[in-house]
């Protein structure tokens, strides 16, 4: 799971514009993290497969699976029995020729038996391969499940880390605008502007507080929707920390049809189906083979003690035994003639199956065609859109600049200023979103190319 882990590839880029935010959180971050539990991507994968149900039901249907091969395999062995029988007899009892008398007799008899299966038309061997293939289906069902499990938890970490820089990009917004305020309300008292001017940048800055507000509240959501993936009760002082190197310089897609060819060798699903058409394949043969007769041999050894109230002299319990122990050895063969078409209709039945599981693994194919198709697309999408909020930026810090030198000479109202400044918070939150966006398609990518 580690290496795993490690070939899930995020990626970020730092913001070029210097905030006072960032000092106010550089200074108070020691004790935000004494205050709150740090989480790494690799701590909530772990976890999430910990406290999994479904993953730990479907471990006990692997084991099942596994218990259902050896059982198969140790059919092959003969089977051994032992007996012992005890019987009482009360009543009239003939004695000789039309002769009867009342008697009392007790019979004592010992058994061993042992059995062995020639041949069935090889039905063992063909449940055998059917069981090891039912075996490796939960196996890969598991992986796959498993590997779900690192897929949502990983796209709730991004979440999480992207309402994290929204909100981070909220709040500098936020501190930006009370630090204009703060000279404003001084440049009103030494009557150098208007009062109705700080109204409106008291008006902005409600504005941005409810902006703010709003990226809080979806930065919880989306640590409760960490915690409940990974089944913690509390979320409330959780936290999760920023994975080095989360973002790389070199940007590249790997190609749908590359991925597709190498997911259709690897992916666990796919291998599951390949397993169910196998097994469901083996069981048609298993439905054949009862066309076939049955050689069985079979050997035992045995003695018993009888007594009877009639009999004036009875021999003792160790003469019996010895006197009356013998043995058998046989060979049984069952040929079948006629069981109402009930092989018949197995046979039809288990090939009906195993034109289902062909279709099965046929859709399991197209879905991972389809899947992989729109990820791409959908994170060639994000790329552009990235890649035109990046250059958006800069034409948008410029915008600001400018607004800002004007509106502090005068030649610019307060409406432009907030406009430019409004404008340069949305292509930053367009290029936080877009990032993501791709970031979390490229992971995907990577996943299906194993």
């Amino acid at each position: 799971m580690k290496l795993y882990i490690k070939k899930i590839r995020l990626y970020s880029k730092a913001f070029p514009l210097e905030r006072l935010a960032g000092l106010f959180l550089l200074f108070f971050l020691p004790l935000l993290a004494n205050a709150q539990e740090a989480w790494t991507l690799e701590r909530c994968i772990d976890t999430a497969l910990e406290n999994n149900r479904n993953v730990k039901q479907q471990n006990l249907a692997k084991e099942a699976r596994e218990i259902a091969y050896e059982q198969a395999r140790q059919d092959l062995l003969p089977n051994l029995n032992a007996t012992v029988g005890q019987s009482f007899g009360f009543g009239r009892t003939e004695v000789g020729y039309n002769q009867t008398e009342n008697t009392n007799s007790r019979n004592t008899s010992f058994r061993v038996s042992s059995g062995i299966t020639l041949f069935d038309g090889l039905r063992m061997k063909y449940n055998i391969d059917a069981k090891k293939a039912d075996m490796y289906a939960s196996e890969a069902d598991l992986k796959k499940m498993k590997e779900d499990i690192v897929l949502s938890v990983s796209t709730a970490f991004l979440q999480v880390l992207m309402n994290k820089e929204l909100l981070q990009l909220s709040e500098e917004q936020l501190v930006l605008t009370h630090e204009s305020i703060k000279q404003r309300k001084a440049m009103v008292e030494s009557g150098r502007m208007a009062e109705g001017e700080l109204y409106e940048l008291q008006a902005q800055e409600a504005k941005e507080e409810l902006s703010r507000i709003q990226a809080d509240n979806a930065l919880k959501l989306s640590l409760l929707d960490l915690a409940q993936i990974l089944e913690l009760e509390d979320f409330k002082n959780m936290d999760v920390v920023v994975p080095q190197h989360l973002m790389n310089a070199e940007l590249s897609l790997l190609s749908p049809e590359s991925v597709y060819g190498n997911a259709l060798t690897n992916r666990p699903e796919v291998k599951s189906s390949e397993y169910k058409l196998e097994s469901s394949e083996k069981n048609v043969d298993i439905a054949r083979s009862a066309y076939y007769p049955t050689l069985t041999f079979g050997a035992s050894i045995g003695t018993d003690y009888f007594y009877s109230s009639a009999t004036k002299t009875n021999n003792s319990f160790d003469k019996q035994l010895s006197n009356n122990l013998g043995s058998s050895v046989g060979l049984t063969l069952s040929v079948p003639i006629f069981n109402k078409f009930e092989n018949k209709n197995r046979v039809r039945s288990a090939q009906l199956e195993v034109e289902n599981s062909k279709l099965e693994m046929e859709n399991t194919k197209i879905a991972l065609r389809k899947t992989i198709q729109q990820v791409y697309q959908t994170a060639l999408a994000a790329q552009v859109r990235w890649e035109a909020a990046e250059k958006s930026e800069k034409s948008a810090q410029e915008a600001f600049r400018f607004a800002s030198q004007k509106y502090d000479a005068g030649r610019a109202t307060q409406y432009e200023l907030f406009q430019a400044k409004n404008n340069l918070a949305q292509v930053l939150s367009e290029k936080t979103q877009s990032k993501y966006e791709y970031v979390f398609r490229s992971m995907i990518l990577e996943i299906y190319n194993r």
